[in-house]
């Protein structure tokens, strides 16, 4: 009987401690995070098929097929697994990887607009949809995330709960910063209804004939 009476009392103070919380929230974390893993996993799926339509049309970009490629090739050499947010630079290569695939996948679409018949193609429009699709679900996930994150890491830093994590071995958990958010943030979109204006500068205007007279000729005779 006196057992019980201990089991239950230690519970109770647990509970007031903040160890189920802790529990919670950590679950909460994992859950996110997968989704996070689930979403940045599904859009490098669909880099190569977005790779070999556009080299269809435009073999000659071999450097931006070089960067997606090399880029996906860096994401895929971190292990992503749940324990990845247990670690803080594990962390922080990850999402820096995420960012310049972004950035290469941006750079990528931007070659569609030299070519008419790419944006045209079916196979790319239907892949730079989902790609589209995906960047917004890869947003959302993040922001799940994040919110997870705060919850837990706002219980491990408060007291009496902060003296539970510690005993526990709960410590706090790295998010997104503001400077993975400017890398990775915004998806990249190409805007395929406007064309796009020309990086060709205009002629300059033709200069005027130079007057007829002794002046103009002299000039010229000086130069050379």
């Amino acid at each position: 009987m006196l057992k019980w009476l201990m089991v239950t009392f230690m519970a109770l103070a647990l509970s007031g401690c903040g160890y189920n919380t802790l529990q919670s929230t950590d679950e909460d974390i994992k859950a996110t995070w997968a989704e996070v893993l689930n979403q940045y996993q599904r859009r490098a799926d669909l880099v190569p098929n977005l790779v070999n339509v556009v080299k269809g049309y435009a073999a000659h970009e071999q450097e931006v097929f070089t960067s997606v490629t090399e880029a996906r090739a860096r994401v895929g050499a971190i292990q992503a697994t749940p324990e990845l947010i247990n670690d803080e630079a594990a962390f922080q290569k990850f999402i820096a990887a995420q960012g310049e695939l972004t950035g290469a996948i941006s750079r990528l679409l931007l070659v569609a607009e030299n070519y008419p018949q790419l944006k045209a193609d079916g196979l790319f429009r239907d892949l730079q949809a989902q790609l589209e699709g995906t960047e917004n679900r890869i947003t959302v996930a993040r922001n799940r995330y994040i919110d997870a994150v705060k919850t837990y890491n706002v219980t491990v830093r408060s007291f009496p709960s902060n003296l539970t994590a510690m005993l526990f071995g709960y410590k706090t958990k790295p998010s997104f910063t503001v400077e993975n958010e400017a890398a990775i943030a915004v998806p990249p979109k190409v805007d395929f209804g406007t064309p796009a204006p020309s990086s060709i500068p205009a002629p300059a205007p033709a200069a005027p004939a130079p007057a007829s007279g002794g002046d103009a000729s002299g000039s010229l005779s000086h130069g050379y």
